[in-house]
């Protein structure tokens, strides 16, 4: 299995859009900030307004692609907007069937290596809630350090969930991947 990272297409576009967008009780949004309630963007709206300003060419937004299949998408923006300092990542895994073989392991690894080359920062983070135990489990063995737990602060399915955020320093992240490859 070869997993890669690579900006979206035009020509993808409309096959990225049936994998994420198509169907709206998809299993993914239960996990991915549901108690923001996102609106999935139509077929449409997504190949003439959000691929080409969001997606395509879009260094910051990469597209998961194992053995050459679309399969999900690893993201970073600034929490801070144009102050450009504090830089978050996501990842999503589109399709359950692909969900707990590595992929998102494989991805936020390639996608953090990334970014440690691009951006000229000290720190990266990654912000998910406790109800999505993969994703916490994910940052943990990526060795991200849970860096802090606002309690009771994201509201879904009638309770209160913790919003938990990880995040890693240059040289931690350094060290780590220098430890892996000896």
């Amino acid at each position: 299995m070869t997993v890669t990272l690579a900006p979206l297409t035009a020509a993808e576009a409309p096959a990225f859009w049936q994998l994420a967008y198509s169907d709206p009780q998809a299993e993914w949004c239960k996990w991915n900030g549901p108690y923001f309630h996102d609106a999935m963007p139509s077929e449409q709206e997504f190949l003439e307004v959000v691929a080409p300003h969001q997606y395509i060419g879009n260094a910051f937004r990469q597209i998961i692609r194992v053995d050459g299949q679309l399969v999900g998408s690893v993201s970073a923006y600034y929490e801070d907007g144009d102050l450009r300092r504090w830089l978050d990542v996501g990842i999503v895994i589109y399709a359950t069937d692909r969900w707990q073989r590595g992929i998102g392991k494989q991805a936020l690894t390639l996608w953090l290596d990334w970014l440690w080359q691009h951006v000229d920062l000290p720190h990266i983070g990654l912000t998910t809630w406790s109800g999505n135990v993969r994703m916490c489990r994910l940052a943990e063995s990526l060795g991200l350090t849970q860096e802090a737990r606002v309690r009771q602060v994201r509201y879904w399915q009638g309770r209160y969930w913790d919003s938990v955020k990880y995040g890693c320093l240059r040289e931690e992240w350094a060290t780590r991947q220098a430890h892996l490859a000896n």
